[in-house]
């Protein structure tokens, strides 16, 4: 949570400090997706990112109460290798991103001690980690719903001068 934190207090500003650097960066066929993230509120993305709570909390419980760790497991080793996509985005536009900090500092010592942990009391074996990562995957469709629901539920303000005239009483 601290990790999302982070980008949904920085994800609006950053966009609007940065865009048109970000897009002299990125290959051409990326522009419309920077575009489309560039237009998302932090509002919009803590929706997101709600969903994404609302799916982990019974996983987290099932495998902290019932020993049940498939999905838990993949859920956290796509957090670990979402770690390394914040540090690519990154190198790659050469400035710190929304997320960067708590994915290095906080996301990615807690998944690797998790692991640690989990292999080293026996609670699960590495072929369970590498089995279960296909369910982890399952994140990013509840990722892209929870992105168009933060869309549907929270619209985007539009800006001052270029709202329609109010008409009402004529």
């Amino acid at each position: 949570m601290l990790h999302d934190f982070e980008e949904i207090i920085r994800i609006e500003p950053w966009y609007r400090k940065h865009y048109r650097t970000i897009l002299g960066r990125v290959p051409e066929k990326l522009r419309k997706d920077i575009s489309s993230f560039a237009r998302m509120t932090s509002s919009q993305f803590a929706v997101a990112v709600c969903l994404e709570f609302i799916v982990f909390v019974p996983f987290t419980f099932l495998a902290a109460e019932r020993e049940s760790y498939l999905f838990f497991l993949g859920f956290n080793a796509v957090l670990l290798i979402h770690v390394f996509m914040h540090v690519g985005q990154a190198l790659y536009v050469r400035m710190l991103v929304p997320g960067a900090v708590t994915a290095v500092l906080i996301t990615l010592p807690y998944s690797v001690y998790l692991f640690y942990r989990l292999l080293h009391d026996n609670a699960v074996e590495l072929s369970d980690i590498w089995f279960s990562l296909p369910f982890g995957l399952l994140l990013v469709p509840v990722i892209l719903l929870g992105h168009k629901a933060g869309e549907k539920l929270v619209p985007a303000p539009v800006p001052a001068n270029t709202q329609p005239p109010d008409h009402a009483g004529k």
